[in-house]
């Protein structure tokens, strides 16, 4: 059996390539794969009412539907498009929600995943920010903004954002803030670390230690399977 990693999809419209391709990827992996670890950012936007889900992401959930209905286990790092994941993973798909990553052990490895967002332990700007968003009493109110309002609201940003990015994704890769974070794992037992968030995919060995970053959807389907005990890139990625 297998384990599939991916992050930062950024899903946001079924018609839109990189919507299709993960089901697609979905569908072909269902009944093969042990567990489907999302590191955060599959959705462009989440929140999770307790009675509606947004009749955009009804196909991606009625795919992770399948997968846990044929066995597979399904785990998720929140990111930072998609957390207060709600009731509908919690409880129909009995997700694993890790809001802050969390532990994996698989084929003898120990694995720490998370989504990436706290690599930078400088940029205190967000992390008050962060700290605020996924408060409780954050939660509470956000679940009285109603759903089409949030949508629309998620609509805008996300189309804002992309016109000042020119449409492209504008990530680097912080190097030396990713190695430090994955020693400090490295240090307390963990031979593998895995992150998404920054779209630029790279495997880092040292001392027998793996340091993974999941690549972005944009151009093409990117991550990472897991199986008997070795990783494969897909697309393949030469080892930095």
């Amino acid at each position: 059996m297998k384990d599939l990693f991916l992050a930062d999809t950024h899903l946001l419209d079924p018609c839109d390539d990189r919507y299709r391709q993960l089901l697609e990827l979905l569908d072909q992996q269902c009944g093969e794969l042990r567990s489907l670890v999302m590191l955060g950012d599959i959705f462009e936007f989440w929140l999770g009412y307790r009675h509606t889900v947004f009749s955009a992401y009804i196909p991606l959930l009625e795919a992770l539907r399948r997968l846990h209905a044929a066995g597979t286990e399904l785990v998720f790092v929140e990111g930072n498009h998609d957390f207060h994941l709600g009731p509908y993973f919690s409880e129909t798909l009995n997700c694993r929600i890790l809001p802050n990553g969390g532990t994996l052990e698989r084929d003898g490895r120990k694995i720490f995943i998370a989504h990436g967002d706290l690599v930078n332990p400088r940029d205190t700007g967000y992390r008050l920010l962060r700290r605020f968003l996924r408060h409780p009493w954050t939660r509470k109110l956000l679940m009285l903004v109603p759903p089409d309002m949030a949508w629309h609201v998620a609509r805008w940003a996300s189309a804002k954002s992309s016109r000042k990015n020119g449409g492209r994704d504008r990530h680097r890769l912080p190097r030396e803030d990713l190695f430090n974070y994955a020693r400090h794992y490295f240090s307390k037992g963990y031979d593998t670390v895995i992150t998404g968030h920054f779209h630029v995919p790279m495997q880092h060995c040292e001392n027998g230690n793996t340091l993974i970053a999941l690549g972005g959807w944009s151009n093409e389907p990117s991550y990472a399977v897991l199986e008997n005990g070795t990783f494969t890139f897909y697309p393949s990625r030469s080892t930095d």
